[in-house]
C-alpha cells in the first residue's frame, strides 16, 4: 500500500490551505490522506469540564468538516482522520513515521501574524523523518503565470549532491508532467574575503564556468534515469539569494536537510531556513545523510 500524505490541521487558514495542497498531492501518488489535529492537553476528551466544543471533539468535528469538503472536491480520495493527544511537535514527528510525506501550514492559529514560518512548523519540518512540504495560503504566493511550464525546483550542493533530494525532485516532476530547475548557488571561497580578494570579471567567469559544469556532472546520471524530464541548470551567487528569487516560477522548492545524530545544534541548515522563510512557492524539505 503506498503509504499515506499527512497533513497536520488546526483550523488555521494556512493549515486548511495545506490540506487542500495535501489532497491534490495524494490524488497524485495514488495514496490515502490522513488528517491529524495534534491536542497538546492530557486528556482522555472525557474530563468534567469538557462540552461539545472543546476538543478533541471540537476538533474531530473540525477535522469532519474539512475531510468532507476534500472529499467533496476531489472524488475518490480516501481520507482519514485522527486526534492526537501530544505535544504539537511531537505528536506531529510520531505520526509522520509512517507516512511517506508531511505537509504542514506555514504557520498556525498561535502564531505571530508578522512571521512567515511558525515555530511548531519550523521545529517538525527539522526532525521529520519523512520528506515535509510547508505550504502558505493561495494569497501569499506569486503564483505561477499561465501557460508556463510547470516546474519542480531543486536546489543543488555540487560537493554532495544527495541521491534523497534528487530523488525526490524528480518524482514530483514526473508526477506533475513538470520540468526539473536545478538551482546550485555558490559562494566565493572564504579565503578571499580573509585577504580582500576581489576576482576580476574574467576570474568571475571562469569560477562560474567551474561551478556550471559541476552542476551538469551532478545531474548527468538523473538525466539518464528519467530521459522524459526536461532539465534546466542554472548557478548563481550566493546560496539562499539562487533558490529564493529562482522560487518565484515554481510549483514546487525541494531542498535537503541533514539528519543530525544528537540533539545538539540546529537541526536546520541557513540555506533551508531561509529558504523556508522566504521562497514564493510551497518547499519541500527532505531529510538525507
Amino acid at each position: 500500500m503506498t503509504p499515506p500524505v499527512l497533513v497536520g490541521v488546526d483550523g488555521s487558514p494556512e493549515s486548511t490551505a495545506a490540506a487542500h495542497w495535501a489532497a491534490e498531492e495524494a490524488l497524485r501518488r495514488g495514496a490515502p490522506l490522513r488528517l491529524v489535529h495534534v491536542w497538546p492537553w492530557l486528556t482522555d476528551g472525557r474530563a468534567a469540564f469538557a462540552d461539545a466544543d472543546t476538543p478533541p471533539v471540537g476538533a474531530q468535528r473540525m477535522l469532519t468538516e474539512i475531510a468532507d469538503t476534500l472529499r467533496n472536491g476531489h472524488p475518490g480520495l480516501d481520507v482519514h482522520t485522527d486526534v492526537v493527544l501530544d505535544a504539537a511537535v511531537d505528536g506531529l514527528v510520531a505520526a509522520a513515521e509512517d507516512a511517506g510525506l508531511l505537509v504542514l501550514g506555514s504557520r498556525g492559529l498561535g502564531g505571530f501574524t508578522g512571521l512567515l514560518l511558525g515555530s511548531v512548523s519550523r521545529a517538525t519540518v527539522a526532525r521529520s523523518s519523512a520528506p515535509a512540504v510547508v505550504v502558505r495560503p493561495a494569497g501569499a504566493r506569486a503564483g505561477v503565470a499561465m501557460g508556463a511550464v510547470p516546474e519542480v525546483l531543486v536546489a543543488v550542493d555540487v560537493q554532495a549532491p544527495s541521491e534523497s533530494v534528487l530523488a525526490f525532485a524528480f518524482e514530483e516532476a514526473e508526477l506533475r508532467g513538470a520540468r526539473v530547475r536545478a538551482v546550485h548557488g555558490w559562494d566565493l571561497p572564504p579565503a578571499f574575503a580573509t585577504v580582500g580578494f576581489v576576482p576580476s570579471p574574467p576570474e568571475m567567469a571562469e569560477l562560474q564556468g567551474l561551478e556550471a559544469k559541476a552542476l551538469t556532472e551532478a545531474l548527468a546520471d538523473w538525466r539518464e534515469r528519467y530521459p522524459g524530464t526536461e532539465v534546466a541548470e542554472e548557478v548563481r551567487l550566493g546560496p539562499a539569494r539562487a533558490v529564493v528569487e529562482a522560487s518565484a516560477t515554481a510549483e514546487l522548492v525541494v531542498i535537503g536537510r541533514r539528519r543530525r545524530p544528537h540533539d545538539l545544534g540546529p537541526r536546520l541548515g541557513r540555506v533551508a531556513h531561509a529558504v523556508l522563510h522566504h521562497a514564493h512557492a510551497p518547499v519541500a524539505v527532505v531529510p538525507h545523510d
